[in-house]
């Protein structure tokens, strides 16, 4: 894999990213995250309650939002709200992200409350939903442990660290994390979604125009975990994870 990109990365080499925690005074749990050019702000806010469905269950929920600005891309987006209806690929978005970070976590031991994950794209420049998961992740992190901090929970109620990451091929070959300008013009896109035991939560894979090979979905899992390995260092890094938190993070 020594092919290099229009921005000088080799093919199965991530862009630059870069986590900052605390973003928002207010949420319980706040990241930043810089994935090359894009830019995706995460918040998690905590509410004692639970859908109408879960009521008496003594389970808790995550669930997501997400949204771009309208200036996330180049030329100006019509907010949803004036639209009065939530755009397809928007709904179809958060609900990956939030199937993803539910897996990170023992409802049950959460209790009858709901942990809200918004992610709103500052930036876009391919990559958004992978970003927002892995960041999404570290916003819940930081809301359990608030919880845990507070006495609410008398131990987080975690089960796995959760990190996304896209892979495409592209003139017949497979490459890491592809920006805007790889993405539209991949043949193959995929985006994959593993716990840091690398097991997988999702994976989407689409012929854009082309096809896979078995040889080449095996490539695409293969390059992607090595991608989720790397993001997973970044997320353990940035949380400065504690001995005791450690044990979320190890299979």
């Amino acid at each position: 894999m020594g092919t290099m990109r229009a921005d000088g990365r080799s093919a199965d080499e991530l862009r630059d990213i870069v986590f900052e925690l605390g973003c928002n005074r207010y949420a319980e749990g706040s990241v930043l995250v810089t994935w090359g050019n894009t830019k995706v702000l995460c918040t998690a806010s905590i509410e004692e309650k639970v859908p109408s469905f879960l009521r008496g269950s003594g389970s808790g929920w995550i669930t997501a939002e997400y949204a771009m600005l309208p200036r996330a891309t180049h030329s100006r987006m019509q907010r949803d709200i004036s639209k009065g209806k939530l755009n397809g690929r928007c709904s179809e978005i958060q609900r990956l992200i939030g199937r993803s970070l539910r897996a990170a976590v023992d409802l049950t031991k959460l209790g009858e409350r709901s942990v809200l994950i918004d992610c709103d794209v500052l930036q876009a420049d391919g990559g958004t939903r992978t970003a927002a998961i892995s960041a999404g992740f570290i916003a819940l992190f930081e809301a359990m442990r608030w919880l845990r901090d507070r006495g609410t929970l008398s131990a987080m109620p975690l089960k796995t660290q959760v990190a996304a990451v896209s892979v495409g091929k592209i003139g017949g070959e497979i490459m890491l994390d592809l920006c805007y300008e790889e993405d539209s013009a991949a043949e193959v896109d995929a985006n994959v979604v593993m716990t840091g035991c690398g097991n997988f939560i999702e994976f989407q894979g689409t012929g854009e125009g082309g096809v896979f090979s078995r040889t080449e979905l095996d490539e695409i899992v293969s390059i992607a975990w090595k991608g989720v390995e790397e993001i997973q260092r970044k997320q353990f890094a940035a949380l400065a994870v504690t001995p005791e938190e450690a044990k979320f993070f190890l299979c």
